[in-house]
């Protein structure tokens, strides 16, 4: 392998590695969205 194949790879690999870790930090980090609890919405329904 030469040196310039080598370079490439490097850098690809270096590159993918640090996008899938911050999309991997970015779910860690990303706040859970609040669901609507649908059985206290109909708590004051009689039925």
């Amino acid at each position: 392998m030469n040196s310039t194949a080598l370079t490439m790879m490097l850098v690809t690999e270096i590159t993918v590695t640090a996008i899938t870790l911050y999309f991997f930090w970015k779910v860690l980090k990303t706040p859970p969205k609040q669901e609507p609890d649908s059985y206290s919405d109909k708590d004051d329904e009689k039925g």
